[in-house]
């Protein structure tokens, strides 16, 4: 068979594999240069949601890893950290009624029913999973059990939604008992190993062999407040408190440009995913303990992220006030944790963008400047790409299930506060946040 047949058939293929009952969502791939900001936040929003419900893995409904460029063979790989966000990113999409309430339900129900046959190990998900089968996909060859942290942003997700979906019909009540029966399975305190840390994998093969203990700042607090609220496996203060803060790079304090004091962290704050995926549902206004002020800390991480940017001491190509954002992504050397400390002339939208409820202002600027002046280059099915560099000429075909929904969920996070409201709300997560020795406004 030749080239064009081949991908012509694989084409075809990716089509059939996702099409569903679901009422599709059109792409609007026309740039308008007169949107009012409302207007461009729904459009952005709505578009970014189309990864989770157009691309949506057909038998599942989970959320593929990543867009493939090749369509051969059908993307199989569904992530169970991204399947949080989306599913976050199904609540925003029936609230603002993109879908209904009831195609939403009935899709979330979907991917739940399938994680109750999937592959589990002591209540755990694995990174990755196959969409067909629920078997494990490998993330490494280490990597082939419990991805805790990973479990710990889909739990996020789940009981996000099971605030959300409290309607007494059939599918929103089947809904409610099937996510505490999840969230009940899993073994939290099981993984530390009888120690006061929590370890990030454990493997049917190699069992403890990657020896990653969660030690903070970075991504991972999420997964520290999901462990302590658990009613069945839950962890004590001490794991927290002698674990998640034992690290060099932990307390930070330093002053950056004059004015921005770092709580935590290593130098500039590191990528800025590390303000954006353990604050999708934990709300981080007023958020304190004994080491920080979490709202402090999200802010002057995004604003000293920008103020690098704008300073732009290796004069890349492209950078500035309107156009900042460095986070871990696609580049154009491959996948990399980008921050002012590994700065590869990339710019990845999520960052600015999930961004929002930080710095509104300035997310805006750069949404209007990603949108109206570089869409042409970046602007496409599934919401915006997933990097960019103007100064190695180099735009990513790609879109990943990690980056594309922080977008949709932070930007509502900034517009009504809706995942904050529900996450936090729900009274395993208050019970573990007292028990950890927070204290915020939900309390």
């Amino acid at each position: 068979m030749d080239i064009k047949k081949l991908l012509l058939l694989g084409f075809t293929c990716l089509v059939i594999g996702s099409t569903h009952a679901q009422t599709p969502i059109e792409a609007d791939l026309t740039i308008k240069k007169h949107l009012t900001d409302n207007q461009l936040l729904d459009l952005v929003q709505k578009q970014t949601f189309r990864y989770f419900w157009d691309y949506a893995h057909p038998t599942s409904g989970m959320a593929r890893e990543r867009s493939h460029l090749n369509p051969l063979p059908i993307n199989n790989v569904v992530t169970s950290g991204g399947t949080g966000f989306g599913i976050m990113a199904t609540i925003v999409a029936a609230d603002r009624k993109f879908i209904s309430r009831k195609e939403a339900a009935a899709h979330t129900l979907k991917i739940v029913d399938f994680l109750l046959k999937a592959d589990r190990f002591h209540g755990a998900y694995s990174h990755w999973l196959n969409g067909e089968t629920g078997k494990v996909i490998p993330f490494s060859k280490k990597d082939d059990g419990a991805d805790i942290v990973e479990t710990s942003y889909l739990f996020q997700g789940l009981l996000t939604a099971q605030q959300y979906y409290k309607a007494n019909n059939p599918v929103e009540k089947k809904l409610r008992v099937k996510i505490q029966q999840l969230w009940d399975g899993v073994e939290w305190d099981w993984f530390t190993r009888n120690q006061n840390v929590l370890y990030w994998h454990w493997s049917p093969d190699y069992n403890w062999d990657m020896n990653m203990p969660i030690k903070g700042w970075n991504e991972c607090l999420i997964t520290y407040v999901m462990a302590a609220s658990s009613n069945t496996h839950a962890i004590g203060k001490s794991v927290y408190t002698e674990g998640w803060s034992k690290s060099n790079t932990f307390i930070n304090g330093k002053t950056y440009y004059n004015n921005l004091t770092l709580p935590l962290g290593p130098d500039y704050g590191g990528p800025l995913f590390w303000a954006q995926y353990s604050f999708m549902g934990l709300n981080p206004k007023g958020l304190k303990d004994q080491y920080a002020d979490y709202w402090q800390q999200a802010i002057n991480h995004t604003l000293i992220n920008r103020r690098y940017c704008i300073e732009n001491p290796l004069k890349y190509k492209g950078y500035g006030d309107n156009c900042w954002g460095l986070t871990a992504s696609d580049s154009w050397k491959g996948y990399s944790g980008h921050s002012p400390t590994n700065d590869l002339g990339v710019i990845t939208p999520t960052a600015a963008l999930s961004a929002f409820p930080y710095a509104p202002q300035y997310s805006m600027q750069a949404l209007r400047h990603f949108y109206e002046d570089l869409g042409p280059q970046i602007w496409g099915e599934y919401g915006f790409v997933d990097a960019f560099s103007e100064q190695h000429d180099w735009y990513a075909k790609s879109y990943l299930a990690i980056d594309q929904g922080p977008i949709i969920v932070m930007i509502e996070n900034y517009r009504s506060g809706l995942l904050w409201k529900l996450f936090m709300s729900n009274p395993d997560v208050k019970k573990g946040l007292k028990r950890l020795g927070f204290t915020t406004p939900f309390l």
